[in-house]
């Protein structure tokens, strides 16, 4: 092999998922991050979905292993377990066998141990990986196991990991009560250019490697339109391209040894399955309203277009007129008073979101006299980190709030969207 020739410690890639080869980018880290935090609310079922060798397996693994000490996580790999087997393989993962015979007594065993867990504060999350390949009665059933609950607490969370054939199926009218469910939809986007370089170049750090880049830019550019972007055939490539120089003895890779690595793996540049798709990740409206939006980018990323939305126009007045950064202390502390008073149900509109305090001061001056009022400001977790949301309007119900939305003129800084006072109180930050 080419380990010594190279100076290396290890075959830095394998394409065995190995968590101390996880990189972060790709926005990798970010939906990890939304991942762990959706799973500590602990309500909903979670959905991730990408192409073939995009990077399932890894984010599943890294995910458990990164779950707080109070999670317990069951894995279900078989898409083709019945729902009787499905328990089997549960209770086994807990710990509990033999099962009972029957599903009604194996789902009494499972109610009973969750119900214990809950009892010394532990909950459970169960990843289900090849999802698109469950069947729909069987992925129905999975729906029902979230209905195991206390008065206040789910006892069972389900992550669904799967192929965009995962998203046909729940298309499916027949699953419709399931779709709802969902309360965070990921998908994982290729790599791009930039991106491929990054992660050669981390993954060979890792395995030891300590000289000078071993991949040429025009080799990153050929090797990301052979892999398509996806982790598992740049793996395939770069290692058969390493292995091609090291046969020719020469430390300079070429795209000579490049071809040969596409040839020997038989390797074309994949089709664009989903040409259209927009980069990263999306929250759907429930989480975006659940999580205190984990994500502004990913909701940016596939909101419906072209959806009314919350003018912030063009101004001409400049940042030192806006709002100091001490008022918009001030007026977050104003918007904590407010929610802790106000009634959960409230709805109000998220109209834009900025990392600083004069940011958002800035976004503050540039609104115009159609803006929903009052405009507040909340200080919340966004993206996993905190942020200054801007908040318009208030509203008894959904429907009056959906109305306001509706009638507001296009933004060109992103898509508004409603959260509620309930939800709002958990992604608080002093």
């Amino acid at each position: 092999m080419y380990l010594d020739y190279f100076g290396l410690k290890e075959a830095p890639f394998r394409i065995t998922p190995n968590t101390e080869y996880w990189h972060a980018g790709g926005q990798r880290g970010e939906m990890l991050a939304a991942l762990l935090y959706a799973i500590g609310q602990g309500e909903g079922i979670i959905k991730v979905v990408g192409e073939v060798g995009s990077g399932k397996t890894m984010l599943c693994r890294k995910l458990a292993a990164q779950l707080p000490d109070s999670v317990d996580s069951v894995y279900l790999g078989n898409p083709t377990l019945a729902p009787d087997d499905m328990l089997a393989a549960i209770l086994a993962d807990l710990g509990i066998e033999p099962p009972e015979n029957g599903r009604q007594a194996r789902l009494a065993q499972l109610n009973a141990a969750l119900l214990a867990r809950h009892a010394a504060g532990r909950r459970v999350v169960v990843f289900v990986e090849e999802a698109q390949g469950i069947a729909l009665d069987n992925l129905e059933f999975l729906r029902l196991l979230t209905n195991l609950e206390t008065a206040t607490d789910k006892l069972l969370q389900i992550v669904l990991f799967g192929q965009p054939e995962l998203d046909v199926q729940l298309a499916d009218p027949r699953i419709r009560q399931l779709k709802d469910r969902i309360t965070l939809s990921l998908s994982l986007s290729p790599l791009v250019e930039a991106e491929v370089a990054d992660y050669l170049r981390a993954r060979l750090t890792v395995a030891g490697y300590r000289g000078p880049d071993l991949f040429s830019p025009a080799l990153i550019a050929r090797m990301t339109a052979l892999s398509g972007g996806l982790s598992r055939r740049i793996n395939v490539l770069a290692d058969k391209t390493l292995l091609a120089a090291y046969a020719g003895q020469t430390h300079t890779l070429t795209p000579a040894h490049l071809d040969a690595a596409a040839g020997d793996a038989d390797m074309q540049p994949p089709p664009h399955r989903h040409a259209g798709m927009r980069r990263w990740a999306w929250l759907s409206i429930g989480l975006a309203a659940a999580l205190g939006l984990l994500a502004w980018v990913a909701w940016q990323a596939l909101a419906p277009a072209p959806a009314p939305v919350t003018a912030l126009p063009q101004t001409s007045r400049q940042p030192a007129a806006a709002a100091p950064a001490a008022e918009i202390a001030e007026r977050a502390r104003q918007t904590r008073l407010w929610l802790a008073a106000a009634a959960a149900g409230t709805h109000v509109i998220q109209i834009a979101t900025a990392k600083e305090a004069g940011e958002a001061a800035v976004l503050l001056e540039s609104l115009d006299a159609a803006t929903p009022q009052p405009v507040r400001v909340l200080h919340g977790l966004s993206q996993g980190a905190p942020a200054w949301m801007i908040l318009a309007g208030e509203f008894a119900n959904r429907d009056a709030a959906m109305a306001a939305l509706r009638a507001l003129p296009a933004s060109p800084t992103g898509a508004p969207f409603l959260r509620t006072v309930g939800k709002m109180r958990s992604a608080v930050l002093e």
